[in-house]
């Protein structure tokens, strides 16, 4: 049995571009008989919960939702959550319930993301409803996304408009590691595909940071706001995501300060090792790499990407040479062909993007130049971890 009265609170979309409420998501809870509010989440989650009793409990906080709209500004939009299972329980040309409660209501479709939750549901039957929602006028968001692979396939199949990532894998994402280039390549692919991101669960400053290097065009979280019975004012987080901007962006360019000072020092090296190596001196003349810590590595590669000369390191207070390398080709990869595209006609330094190295399993950077009338390349690759 289903205990309480069911009710809609709605939880903020924040816009990156302005700092203003752009929407807010309906979420489900139970107003109990001491007044205190719960979350319909674990109802939801636990099997034993009636299907039935489950729909028509959707359908009353959708109700909840919708007649409350007209309280919030004309230009918001209301997100609600929309599982495939029920949605796969429609015969083929039924008026889909969804539709009926907004012309109950009133309610513009132009201002409705139906939000797909869960994995399940028929997938064909899923993509009719869906363009069916479109057709309305009504926009498709998919949450979730990354926490299953078939999402993919979901993406492809639905085309929606807005993606909200995963929130657990966008948290870890935040903290750094391999996540992190797994989340920011998912927000590339919607950028790609013409979604908006959304990223989900923003409780930290730090969170807030990563949402913008993914380039979210929404955020929501416990940072700005908890889901709430009453609708906030639109303005009332500008200011505190306008102090938030302004750190990251302060942020980033004392990120691009140090990449600066690190391709100036390069600059220098570079001059140095081209030196050593048209010279053909011995290892005992290279420099002590003391001013350089974030040097791994440097070897030689011919005009076409082949590795002439083995990987030479500083270890144990001395330079030594790898040969594991010698003759390997290095065209393919993605620093090597920007180096010819840039770096051949002017001979200037080239600073590749940050990659993981597979060998190694190390962010890294790599500079290149090509020396010797061009028909060398010298490569020294950097340690990104203190960048």
């Amino acid at each position: 049995m289903i205990d309480g009265q069911p009710l809609a609170c709605f939880q903020p979309f924040i816009d990156t571009a302005t700092g203003r409420i752009a929407g807010v998501e309906a979420l489900g809870r139970l107003r109990q008989a001491n007044g205190q509010l719960t979350s319909v989440g674990p109802l939801f989650a636990d099997p034993r919960s009636p299907s039935a009793a489950l729909r028509r409990l959707d359908r009353q906080i959708r109700d909840n939702a919708l007649s409350r709209l007209h309280e919030a500004p004309r230009d918001w939009f209301l997100s609600l959550n929309m599982s495939p299972r029920w949605i796969s329980r429609l015969s083929n040309g039924q008026a889909l319930p969804s539709l009926k409660q907004l012309a109950q209501y009133d309610v513009d479709p132009r201002r409705i993301v139906f939000e797909i939750t869960e994995l399940g549901g028929d997938s064909l039957r899923l993509a009719e409803v869906v363009s069916r929602y479109r057709a309305a006028g009504a926009r498709i968001a998919i949450d979730d996304f990354g926490a299953g692979y078939s999402q993919l396939d979901r993406v492809l199949a639905l085309q929606p408009d807005i993606l909200k990532l995963d929130m657990r894998l966008f948290q870890a994402a935040a903290r750094g590691g391999p996540s992190s280039e797994v989340v920011k390549a998912l927000a590339q692919m919607a950028e790609k595909t013409g979604c908006w991101i959304i990223a989900e669960g923003v409780e930290t400053e730090a969170e807030l940071n990563f949402a913008l290097e993914c380039g979210s065009r929404y955020v929501q979280g416990y940072l700005f706001a908890k889901a709430e019975l009453e609708f906030f004012a639109t303005d009332a987080f500008v200011a505190r995501f306008a102090e938030l901007r302004e750190r990251y962006v302060r942020q980033k360019l004392a990120e691009r300060a140090r990449l600066m000072t690190l391709r100036q020092q390069l600059v220098g090296l570079m001059a140095t090792l081209q030196g050593w190596a048209q010279a053909q001196a011995p290892l005992s003349q290279l420099p002590r790499p003391d001013s350089y810590p974030w040097l791994l590595r440097f070897y030689q590669c011919d005009r076409h990407g082949t590795q002439l000369t083995p990987n030479l390191e500083w270890r144990n207070q001395a330079w030594q040479a790898d040969n594991s390398y010698l003759g390997h080709n290095w065209s393919w990869r993605p620093y090597f062909y920007q180096l010819l595209a840039e770096g051949w006609d002017e001979r200037r330094l080239i600073l590749s993007s940050t990659y993981r190295d597979a060998t190694s399993n190390q962010y890294c950077l790599t500079a290149g130049q090509f020396f010797d009338n061009g028909q060398r390349l010298l490569l020294i690759d950097i340690d990104a971890a203190g960048l």
